[in-house]
């Protein structure tokens, strides 16, 4: 039996990617919580570079990082793949995925996190990134097709983590009128069982963001 581990945090999206690929492929594993305020000597010695969430450790052996995680768990577990066999395929659902990590979320996060005077160029950027998205998605079910793949893994931080934030701001970036494709994605996807087991308790994601909030006086 191959041992498998893997040391996340509760409200991590990027923690919470691994565990949808591992249920997705049925795969045992060992659940490490980590205080990310107090990081311990086991995520210090298995990530010393980056010194962050999530590490997967199969059989003694890290891997970091959550897209490089989620090909190695594909390549090391062969059911229920999450990345097309076809090469053409799987390279655009790298570049989706890459899409959504260096494009998308950072918009989000700046919105999040920049100064009001700044924030209404920051929500444009964002809206921008996100119809793009919404332009691939088109009429499929899931950016896999009919069923849960990598892009729609990595994307669970718009499928959930931006609700969370939006009821805890108060402000929408995203809704109906202005995403009917992705609000139709997000709506599938987080009924979709295989997520619903690996999203954080919406209440208390919404109460944490809120605390954040108020420590840095965000308004909107």
């Amino acid at each position: 039996m191959a041992e498998v581990k893997l040391l996340g945090a509760w409200g991590s999206p990027f923690s919470r990617r691994v565990e949808m690929a591992l249920k997705l492929k049925g795969v045992e594993y060992e659940y490490i919580e980590e205080d990310l305020g107090n990081k311990s000597p086991l995520l210090l010695k298995y990530n010393p570079i980056h010194k962050k969430v999530p590490v997967l450790l199969h059989n003694g052996k890290p891997i970091a990082e959550s897209l490089v995680i989620l090909e190695y768990i594909d390549e090391t577990w062969k059911t229920n793949p999450i990345l097309p066999e076809d090469p053409y395929d799987k390279a655009m659902a790298r570049f989706w995925a890459k899409f959504l990590d260096d494009t998308c979320m950072p918009a989000i996060w700046q919105i999040m996190w920049s100064k009001e005077n700044q924030r209404e160029k920051a929500m444009e950027e964002a809206i921008q990134h996100l119809k793009t998205l919404e332009n691939e998605l088109k009429d499929k079910r899931f950016f896999g097709g009919e069923t849960i793949g990598l892009v729609d893994i990595v994307a669970n931080f718009i499928g959930f983590w931006l609700g969370a934030f939006q009821e805890a701001s108060g402000m929408e970036l995203v809704n109906k009128e202005r995403f009917p494709v992705l609000c139709r994605w997000i709506d599938e996807y987080v009924n979709c069982s295989v997520v619903k087991q690996n999203l954080p308790p919406r209440d208390k994601l919404i109460a944490f963001l809120q605390s954040r909030f108020s420590a840095s006086s965000w308004k909107y």
